[in-house]
């Protein structure tokens, strides 16, 4: 009979009770703080600075023509959103 998975992790590893109990052993032998402070997870930083969220609303047309140009440049639209607005106020 197949081990019974509850789920898979971020990396499609099945979560059996066989990892489980290896990730509770690990976690109950505790971990260096200091190493874990230092691994720090999240988002590269943009810039010099704490980024901001900007929402903006656009038309259905405007939001496809953006959708596009990020499949086309193989880019996000946040970051196609970013160049054209540095464009536009530098040329301002």
């Amino acid at each position: 009979m197949a081990e019974h998975a509850y789920g898979k992790t971020a990396g499609g590893v099945p979560i059996t009770e066989e990892l489980v109990d290896k990730l509770a052993k690990r976690a109950e032998a505790g971990y260096d703080v200091d190493e874990t402070l230092r691994r720090r997870g999240g988002r590269p930083p943009l810039g010099s600075g704490p980024t901001t969220v900007e929402s903006v609303r656009l038309e259905p047309e405007l939001r496809d023509a953006l959708g596009q140009r990020a499949k086309r440049d193989r880019e996000t639209t946040s970051s196609v959103i970013r160049k054209a607005l540095r464009e536009y106020l530098e040329t301002g």
